[in-house]
């Protein structure tokens, strides 16, 4: 199988198991702190992957000395920053604005890879792109684009660019990640992303926003450690390994089209024409923006 179909497959399981996590996260709402569910999935994801990797992290412990603060950072930044920003910025704003803010992740990794790299973007490119932001804003919008005008900007709004811009910088930054095993990165990022979340649970103890897991809480713990922190995770590390991040992060903009659907199945959401509209449109952009990549 050709190195960029296997990405496409990998980069489509990455965006659905994501999609996963804002369901099951929903799904969990007062069953679960946000910040004990990422404190306990990422902890739980670094023994996981890490009792599968001693030996190839033995093998990898030159490289990772070497280059620790740079594997842990990267955890922090992509894996527990981003999702901590995300629950904070929902207290402030809405679940439509801090999609289509989502939606941009994509256009960062192409300014940022310009400045940095002077990655050029093909016209294709930068059409597919479009495409499928107009996909996510339909879906974001529930059919009705007129009503962005109607949406205002507030302090988690400035939260959610923040958290934008983290994953984005996570995406180009895999480019400095040493030559080692993908078992290694992940196990590193996870300890990264553990270590990130122990202030931030201490701050939801302290200010007496804790709630204790009961059995949902249990299952978005079961669910969110192993899908979207390992899976997911590890199939996007892959992707952007085969195809590079521009073309990656593109695959980010089917996550809401996803999420609608699996809202759809799993929480009796109804499922409306434009979705259907706008999954097609994602698709169709990132066919696009691949058949006319530089």
């Amino acid at each position: 199988m050709p190195a960029s179909a296997k990405a496409y497959i990998f980069l489509l399981i990455t965006t659905l198991g994501w999609a996963g996590n804002a369901v099951i996260a929903k799904f969990a709402v007062g069953h679960i702190g946000p910040f004990s569910l990422s404190a306990a999935r990422w902890t739980i994801a670094f023994v996981l992957i890490s009792a599968i990797s001693i030996p190839q992290i033995r093998k990898d412990w030159e490289a990772v000395r070497k280059n620790w603060a740079l594997l842990l950072a990267l955890g922090a930044a992509g894996f527990a920053g981003f999702n901590a920003l995300l629950y904070s910025a929902l207290k402030y704003t809405s679940a439509i604005n801090c999609v289509i803010e989502q939606a941009g992740i994509p256009g960062i990794i192409f300014i940022a890879n310009f400045i940095l790299f002077r990655m050029k973007v093909s016209v294709a490119q930068i059409i597919g792109f479009s495409i499928t932001l107009i996909g996510v804003a339909l879906t974001a919008t529930n059919g009705s684009l007129s009503s962005i005008s109607d949406l205002h900007l507030n302090f988690g709004d400035g939260l959610m660019l923040i958290a934008v811009i983290l994953y984005a910088g996570y995406t180009v930054a895999l480019r400095w990640k040493p030559a080692i095993h993908w078992k290694t990165l992940m196990a590193a990022s996870a300890l990264g992303a553990a270590l990130a979340c122990i202030p931030l649970l201490a701050g939801e103890i302290a200010s007496g926003n804790f709630v204790a897991p009961d059995a949902r809480g249990w299952a978005a713990i079961a669910y969110t450690s192993i899908i979207p922190s390992l899976v997911s995770q590890i199939l996007y590390v892959r992707g952007v390994e085969l195809i590079g991040p521009n073309r990656a992060g593109l695959f980010i903009n089917a996550v809401p089209v996803f999420g609608t659907i699996l809202s759809v199945l799993f929480l009796s959401e109804a499922l409306q024409v434009f979705h259907l509209v706008a999954l097609a449109m994602v698709l169709l952009g990132i066919g696009i923006a691949e058949r006319g990549r530089r």
